[in-house]
């Protein structure tokens, strides 16, 4: 499960940096995040890597690396200052030396909550530093818990470890591991629910699930600073719960922070990558976290040290529906007239084939547009979107009743397919199903209301 994952990750780093330009750093709080350090003219540029998941393995790695930015190579014999801050804590603050610019501490998990380091130091500034038989080893309970791990950074050598460098400042960069936390709360007929929450940015707080107003909130701190902003590619955040809770699985949610209203596609439901669990993911990339600044300006001039999200229940259906294919490469808006499918009557899907990182419509698409029941092909055809959007038409006959799944194979010539899920069943009205192929949104309706299947 991990690596679907991974792929819905990838593919929102991908469109991430493909959109936003970078400056001084980027991948602010994800696994990774970069600083560029300017010394008389020459330019470095700083990357601190940490494994992304606090459980993907019990000896956990942070990689420094300092490169020459124009000619490409490892900055020589580099002595760093490092500070490392976790909620606002000093984890330590140390000088660590690397004769080629690439820097590996390994943590080394304890119960022990005050960091040790274990390794060689230098007679010069008391530096620690690998050696063939002694690597630097950090040990601690440092890293057993996620969020945002705060890495201040001096550059005290380069190039030969006598090349004493003063004052060049301290440059910062934030670097997440992924939190995930499990609650208990009860829903509207006293039963007791298990939510769960997944933040790839920061840790979260506060998380309530209201049963009247069928609502989940919680909080996460952060800097709305626009320095802070500026190197900040996506907030990505995840609210689990078993699907069988009925009262909360719904055909989408409005999602708000601080009060305002997030745009549709900041909000995606998953139904893909638990089988038993709904997740619906906040995305917010740049220039949204851009426009919530500039409406909370609006309301006061006292910015929050924090994002407060609400997530809402939604009985509407909202169209259209977004698909991703498998390999991110393309995006399939869907929606059919009329809602609700129905045998013997005509059914009109329309859609929109769109560039999967840009979202921009993609002219002379070709397509073909398949109908299958119990894995047969029933209907196929092809055509070409010269705009990027068109429609199909399609009748199904009593005898064409039951799982339904409407694909869209060779997109644009290539491997690259998606599908949608429809159920129809007449005595009970139209069951309709969506079931994205990247795995990131589905919906289920009855006569008009979400039941379990």
């Amino acid at each position: 499960m991990k690596n679907k994952k991974l792929i819905i990750i990838a593919i929102i780093c991908l469109f991430s940096f493909l959109t936003i330009p970078l400056e001084n750093s980027y991948g602010h709080g994800w696994g990774i995040d970069t600083t560029l350090i300017e010394i008389g003219g020459r330019k470095i540029s700083v990357t601190v890597e940490l494994p992304l998941y606090t459980d993907e393995s019990n000896d956990k790695v942070i990689t420094i690396t300092a490169i020459d930015k124009e000619t490409k190579e490892n900055v020589k014999n580099v002595t760093f200052l490092i500070g490392i801050y976790h909620e606002n804590k000093m984890i330590l603050r140390n000088y660590f030396f690397t004769p080629d610019g690439n820097l590996i501490i390994h943590v080394i998990p304890t119960d022990q909550e005050e960091a040790k380091i274990i390794a060689k130091k230098d007679p010069f500034l008391g530096a620690w530093y690998t050696t063939d038989s002694q690597p630097i080893q950090l040990e601690g309970n440092v890293f057993e818990s996620g969020g945002l791990f705060n890495f201040q950074i001096e550059l005290r050598t380069i190039d030969d470890p006598t090349n004493i460098i003063e004052d060049q400042g301290v440059y910062s960069v934030d670097v997440s591991m992924v939190e995930t936390m499990d609650y208990e709360k009860q829903s509207a007929n006293g039963d007791m629910i298990n939510f769960r929450t997944t933040s790839y940015f920061d840790k979260l707080s506060h998380f309530n699930y209201d049963p009247k107003n069928n609502l989940v909130t919680f909080e996460m701190p952060f800097n709305w600073n626009e320095k802070i902003i500026s190197h900040v590619p996506v907030i990505h955040e995840e609210v689990h719960f078993p699907k069988n809770f009925t009262d909360f699985l719904t055909p989408s949610y409005t999602g708000k922070i601080n009060g305002i209203d997030l745009f549709k596609s900041n909000v995606m439901i998953d139904d893909y990558t638990k089988e038993d669990e709904r997740i619906v993911h906040f995305i917010i990339l740049q220039d949204h976290l851009q426009y919530l600044k500039q409406q909370q300006k609006k309301i006061g001039n006292v910015m929050p040290d924090y994002m407060l999200f609400t997530l809402k229940a939604n009985d509407k259906v909202v169209f259209p529906m977004s698909a991703l294919t498998r390999d991110g490469k393309f995006q399939v808006d869907l929606s059919w007239e009329p809602i609700d499918i129905e045998p013997n009557k005509n059914s009109k899907f329309i859609f929109t084939i769109r560039d999967g990182t840009t979202g921009q419509p993609l002219r002379q698409s070709t397509y073909d547009f398949v109908i299958l029941q119990n894995n047969v092909e029933i209907y196929k055809t092809s055509g070409t979107a010269e705009i990027g959007g068109q429609s199909e038409d399609y009748t199904f006959p009593e005898s064409q009743t039951g799982p339904t799944v409407i694909r869209f194979e060779n997109i644009r010539g290539t491997d690259s397919s998606t599908e949608f899920d429809l159920f129809v069943v007449p005595e009970f009205g139209s069951i309709i199903t969506l079931i994205l192929a990247s795995g990131l949104i589905s919906m289920i309706t009855i006569n008009k209301k979400f039941i379990k299947i």
